[in-house]
């Protein structure tokens, strides 16, 4: 049952709209006054956008749906678009309703425009222009494109990305290095020439990211099986790289590279049958079925255990040989969790290890893992919430001391989740004293520099943080680069209107919307409405917002979109800038990127609808 009448303010009058109204007006003019040092403290071209951002802020104290509800039902603005110029919005509809008050003679013709909505929407532009550059033709929404670490050894992947839509490159200080880095941006300069297209850099510095240790490497064992359908035939057999002891990498995938010696590999021939027994003692065998630069493949219709020592026997007639398998490299491990299981997270690195269970399963000892940042220990306490590995693993800290944290995992995927080493770990409830920028953030930002034009700043969470980032800044002589605040904590999110009059301070800012660990911080079920909090904050304040994480991603990785995602990137286009992660359909992806949002901005602007013409109501009056 919907809500009353009543409930909704139905009969409210043009005189309690009035009051109302101009209540929030006054509130609007009190922030501007009480809260004056704060605008004052941004250069004077942005004071227009820090003091309409304290007014939005000012309006949206209050509750104002039962105002809406009523200004909508008389035909009138329900100021549900007032971000970009929040006082002009109010007092444009103020001036209406006092116009329409039946003691009021005047006739509404001669309310005057309010100034100001034209403004702020210009602002915005202008401060997304000096951000992200000019807008590609035909399309206002700028397109970022992550670069993979095989881009600094592939011009024509950056020249294909330029082509097809890239207007701004986004280098991860956190993966590659300067090499790496140098190699990428000369890459740009020649896209840039044989394309004629414009694209900035954004470099972003990798923050202080708390991530798992190393783990305890299992036996040296190699596994390969062959792939089966449902009713567990196989389909097609496992490739196995027979090469010799100095190993030749495989020209293709392969399921296992087994090193055997040179000799005897010499000896192979197509069609030859290998026997061996495995790990478990199982008979198994191998079809020779190709010789290669550097080796042999095989095939096997089973699955097989393979440790060093191995001895493969070669079956041709009469003719007989055998070799050893030689060494091979220790197997990754991966702690496994279940609900209710306790992990012990230790302040050092030595590799973690699972659960040691004795033979009736119960657990004697405790699975352990290091965390790369021993300082956090000293400001978390016991019943705070921490996420491992993208949310996927869920736990409540129940004991700290200064050498472990004792924590309870409550949420797992069903039958248990696999906890791998450098997987990140978040801390939503705990007030971290991080530093802002390490050392090797300071270290990258010498790089970034005089050859990015914005610098990513991850895991912002504080004004002084962007004032530290700032000054560091000035200190190189970067002071004109444009800076990009990464919202990826619970706490920026919080602190977000601080964070973005600090921005203001930048000749250039804008903001990033990092979904991924935003879901995470805040909750999955409260990501949209903080996304949306985070855009009309955003826009309140004429900074630039990027739509980041996971954006047309199965297409990227697999060459093929999802419909959630098609509609998701849809949505991206109330966003100045879209992202764009790698993969190796990244190209096909930027194109569709650019189709779509050439196709919605025809429909969508920010929150306002717009309204072209329908070849839906063209064929319905024509039929």
């Amino acid at each position: 049952m919907g809500p009353s009448l009543a409930a909704i303010g139905v009969d409210r009058t043009l005189d309690d709209l009035e009051q109302e109204l101009s209540a929030i007006e006054a509130d609007m003019r009190a922030a501007e006054s009480h809260l004056s040092a704060r605008w004052n403290s941004v250069p004077e071209a942005r004071h227009d956008s820090a003091r309409n951002l304290l007014h939005y802020l000012a309006m949206r104290r209050r509750d104002l749906r039962s105002l809406q509800t009523q200004l909508a039902m008389r035909g009138l603005s329900s100021l549900g678009r007032a971000e970009s110029q929040a006082m002009a919005a109010v007092t444009a509809v103020l001036g209406v309703v006092r116009c329409l008050r039946a003691d009021r003679a005047a006739s509404c013709d001669e309310v005057p425009p309010v100034p100001g909505f034209v403004a702020g929407r210009a602002l915005l532009e202008a401060n997304t222009r000096a951000l992200l550059g000019p807008a590609p033709p035909g399309r206002a929404v700028r397109i970022m494109v992550t670069m993979p670490s095989e881009a600094a050894d592939d011009c024509a992947l950056i020249h294909d990305l330029l082509a097809s839509g890239m207007d701004c490159m986004r280098i991860n200080a956190a993966h590659d290095g300067p090499d790496a880095w140098d190699r990428m941006l000369r890459h740009l300069e020649k896209a840039r020439a044989a394309t004629g297209r414009p694209c900035r850099v954004l470099m972003d510095v990798a923050g202080p990211k708390l991530r798992t240790g190393p783990i305890r490497s299992g036996p040296p064992v190699i596994h390969w099986r062959p792939r089966r359908d449902d009713h567990g035939q196989v389909v097609a057999p496992a490739r196995v790289w027979l090469t010799a002891r100095q190993p030749a990498p495989p020209p293709q995938p392969a399921d296992a590279v087994l090193p055997v010696s040179r000799e005897w590999l010499a000896g192979l021939a197509v069609g030859d049958l290998v026997k061996l027994f495995d790990a478990r003692g199982s008979m198994r065998e191998l079809e020779i079925a190709a010789r290669a630069d550097g080796g042999v493949w095989a095939e096997s219709q089973q699955t097989a255990y393979i440790v060093p020592g191995t001895t493969l026997h070669l079956t041709r007639g009469r003719s007989r040989g055998s070799t050893e398998v030689g060494d091979l490299s220790p197997s990754p491990q991966t702690i496994r969790l279940a609900a209710g299981n306790t992990l012990i997270l230790r302040r050092d690195l030595e590799p973690g290890a699972p659960a040691i269970r004795d033979k009736h399963g119960e657990v004697v000892e405790p699975a352990s893992i290091g965390l790369t940042l021993p300082e956090v220990f000293d400001d978390l306490r016991a019943g705070e919430p921490i996420w491992l590995d993208d949310g996927s693993i869920g736990g409540v800290i129940r004991a700290v001391s200064a050498a472990k944290l004792e924590v309870e995992i409550t949420r797992t995927k069903p039958g248990g989740s696999k906890l791998g080493p450098d997987k990140g770990v978040n801390l939503p409830e705990s007030n971290l004293r991080l530093p802002a920028l390490t050392a090797k953030d300071r270290e990258d930002l010498r790089f970034i520099n005089g050859r990015a034009d914005l610098v990513g700043y991850s895991f912002v969470r504080t004004d002084a943080d962007v004032h530290e980032l700032q000054s560091h800044l000035a200190t190189l002589g970067g002071g004109n680069l444009g800076i990009v605040l990464k919202i990826e904590t619970r706490r920026a999110f919080e602190r977000l209107p601080e964070l973005l009059i600090a921005a203001m301070r930048s000749p250039s800012a804008g903001v990033m919307i990092a979904r991924g660990d935003l879901a995470v911080e805040c909750g999955y079920e409260r990501l949209a409405e903080v996304q949306e909090e985070i855009l009309w904050m955003a826009e309140a304040s004429h900074t630039p917002v990027i739509w980041a994480t996971q954006v047309l991603e199965q297409l990227a990785r697999d060459g093929i979109p999802s419909r959630a995602e098609i509609t998701d990137a849809a949505m991206a286009e109330r966003a100045e800038c879209v992202m764009l992660n790698k993969g190796p359909y990244v190209v096909d992806a930027v194109r569709v990127l650019h189709d779509i949002l050439t196709r919605m901005q025809a429909h969508q602007r920010k929150k306002s609808a717009m309204l072209r013409e329908l070849s839906l109501a063209d064929r319905f009056f024509e039929t």
